[in-house]
C-alpha cells in the first residue's frame, strides 16, 4: 500500500470501516486485488456506490490521464477481497460498459460532485467496476455453481465405484458374480463424464478465461497439468477394474483411495479458484460454455 493510503487503511480497519479527515462520512471500502507485476496483494481504499445489492467503484485516479494500478490489476485477475464496514467478503471485479456504465457514473457524479469533475479533467472514459460477491445464490447463469454440480455428480459416481470395488477386499465378490460388470459400468461412467468435462474446459472455457483475465494464467496452468494427471488416472481406473480379482485387495484399495483423493483435490481447487469468476461472468457469456451444460445427467 502507498504511504498515502496506509493511514486510511489502518484507520478503516481499526474503526469498523469509518475514517475521519477528508473522507469522513464518505462511502468507502477497501479493495484487495493481486498486483500484475508483483503477484502480491494490493489494497486500495475506494469510494463506492451501491445499487440493487451490487457495489460499484470508479477508476477515477482523481482525473489523471492513466488508469490507476488497482484497475489494471483487476483487469488481469478479477478475484478480489472487499472490506465494507465490518464485513469482508470474496468477490469478482468486472467492468461495466456502455449505457449502464454511463448511468452508474452519472449517479455517482450527482452524489459526489468530485467524480463529475474528475471526468471533465481527463480524456479517458473513467471505468466503472461492479464488485460481485463470489457466492451466486439465486443468480441466473451461475456457471460456478453449475461447475460444482458437475463435480458433485462425479463425486457421487466415484463413491459408487469405491463401494463396489471395496466389495472385493470385503470378500463379497464370490456372492456377486456380476461385480466385474458393475465395476466397469461405474468406471466407464466416471471416465466418460470426466473426459467430456475436461475436454470442454481445455477447448473452450480455459481459453476464454485466459484471454479475458491473463492474471489467471497460473491457476489455469495448474489445472491443465492436473488434467494430464487425471487422464492417467482414468486409464489406471479402467485397468484396475478389468479384473479386480487378479489384483491384491489391499493394493486395489490403496490405489483407488489415492486416485479418488487426487480427483477430489482437483475438483476443490478448481471450485475455489474459478467458481466465483464463472458465477460473475456467466451472464456476460450469454450462452453457457458447452462444457458446463448438463449432459448425460452430469449436472443432475
Amino acid at each position: 500500500m502507498s504511504d498515502w493510503n496506509r493511514p486510511i487503511i489502518e484507520e478503516f480497519r481499526a474503526n469498523g470501516g469509518k475514517v475521519g479527515g477528508p473522507f469522513e462520512g464518505a462511502d468507502l471500502l477497501l479493495l484487495t486485488g493481486t498486483g500484475v507485476k508483483s503477484g502480491r496483494p494490493h489494497v486500495t481504499p475506494l469510494g463506492y456506490l451501491e445499487r440493487d445489492g451490487v457495489l460499484f467503484v470508479f477508476a477515477s485516479n482523481a482525473g489523471a490521464p492513466d488508469d490507476p494500478a488497482w484497475y489494471r490489476n483487476v483487469r488481469a485477475d478479477p478475484r478480489v477481497t472487499v472490506e465494507i464496514g465490518a464485513e469482508t467478503f470474496d468477490g469478482v471485479a468486472l467492468p461495466v460498459d456502455g449505457d449502464e456504465r454511463d448511468r452508474i457514473y452519472s449517479l455517482q457524479g450527482e452524489r459526489v460532485p468530485a467524480y463529475a469533475e474528475y471526468q471533465r479533467q481527463t480524456d479517458r472514459v473513467i471505468p466503472v467496476v461492479a464488485l460481485h460477491r463470489a457466492s451466486a445464490a439465486g443468480r441466473a447463469w451461475a456457471l460456478g455453481d453449475e461447475l460444482a454440480r458437475i463435480h458433485d455428480d462425479l463425486r457421487g459416481r466415484l463413491a459408487d465405484l469405491r463401494a463396489e470395488i471395496l466389495a472385493v477386499p470385503d470378500g463379497r465378490a464370490a456372492r456377486a458374480p456380476d461385480l466385474g460388470r458393475r465395476l466397469r459400468e461405474h468406471c466407464v461412467s466416471v471416465c466418460d463424464v470426466l473426459g467430456e468435462h475436461h475436454d470442454g474446459e481445455e477447448a473452450r472455457a480455459f481459453p476464454r478465461l485466459a484471454a479475458r483475465f491473463p492474471g489467471l494464467a497460473p491457476v489455469l496452468a495448474r489445472l491443465r497439468r492436473e488434467h494430464v494427471q487425471v487422464t492417467e488416472t482414468r486409464r489406471r481406473l479402467l485397468e484396475l477394474v478389468e479384473d479386480p480379482g487378479d489384483h491384491d485387495p489391499a493394493r486395489v484399495r490403496a490405489e483407488l483411495e489415492g486416485m479418488i483423493g487426487r480427483l477430489e483435490a482437483h475438483f476443490a481447487y478448481e471450485e475455489e479458484q474459478l467458481g466465483g469468476v464463472l458465477n460473475a461472468v456467466g451472464p456476460l457469456w450469454r450462452s453457457g460454455p458447452p462444457e458446463l451444460e448438463a449432459r448425460d445427467g452430469a449436472a443432475g
